[in-house]
């Protein structure tokens, strides 16, 4: 499809495609530019979004052909998911192999911000602190390092096990390692033009069929890292 749209999956109940960065998921109040949404309703007519993926952000993203399938996989949507696994580039070098991050988080509903807040002894994810917390817990493997300029970068993919909004992008924040290209949660640099996270694999449970659907995609030109130096 036109702009990098790519469709990766489709039969007569799902659409399954690859959005670049830059690409909002869903049109805005704001305006009429050209969305992932767009696209496809252009091409299918009457088309559901499942879930969204960040403007900038790359990768997998699931639409519904119809109402009903759309419900069926919303309303069940933490279930369905087999697995929600990103690549990201975070900004520094990580000492830790592999990590687990586990957090409450609220969003901000006048700045849109997403803030993170520890856990205490004896929280649990059913009792936030406050009502309009959210759990928020993150599985992440470094991959390599490497330089950009003098600057060390870390490649880390995450395995999500909620899927709260700027999930990502916050633990990174969190854990002082900020998302190349993220200058709203604190990144310095931005040697990719582009924010450097991608959905690279999705598997969840057919709303109809009950088989587990998987599907990944390739990290982009954009990120790649061909010609920098390796740690």
């Amino acid at each position: 499809m036109r702009q990098g749209l790519r469709i990766v999956f489709e039969d007569d109940w799902l659409v399954v495609v690859d959005k670049p960065s830059g690409m909002l998921s869903v049109a805005t109040d704001k305006g009429h530019e050209v969305t992932a949404h767009s696209m496809l309703r252009d091409e299918f007519g009457r088309i559901f979004i499942v879930h969204r993926l960040d403007r900038d952000t790359s990768g997998l993203l699931v639409f519904a052909k119809d109402e009903e399938t759309k419900r069926a996989l919303q309303d069940n949507w933490e279930e369905a998911v087999q697995e929600r696994r990103y690549t990201a580039i975070l900004e520094g070098s990580i000492e830790d192999e592999e990590g687990y991050i586990e957090t409450w988080m609220y969003e901000n509903p006048r700045s849109l911000m997403v803030h993170c807040y520890g856990l205490r002894p004896g929280d649990t994810p059913e009792k936030p602190p406050r009502k309009d917390w959210k759990y928020a817990s993150s599985h992440c493997r470094k991959t390599r390092e490497f330089t950009i300029e003098g600057k060390p970068y870390t490649e880390v993919e995450f395995d999500l096990e909620t899927g709260r909004r700027n999930q990502i992008r916050v633990h990174s924040q969190w854990i002082g390692h900020p998302i190349a290209g993220d200058r709203k949660y604190g990144a310095q640099t931005n040697p990719f033009r582009r924010l450097a996270l991608h959905a690279q694999g999705l598997a969840f449970i057919h709303p109809w069929t009950g088989k587990v659907m998987k599907f990944s995609s390739p990290l982009p030109k954009s990120l790649k890292t061909k010609g920098k130096t390796q740690i």
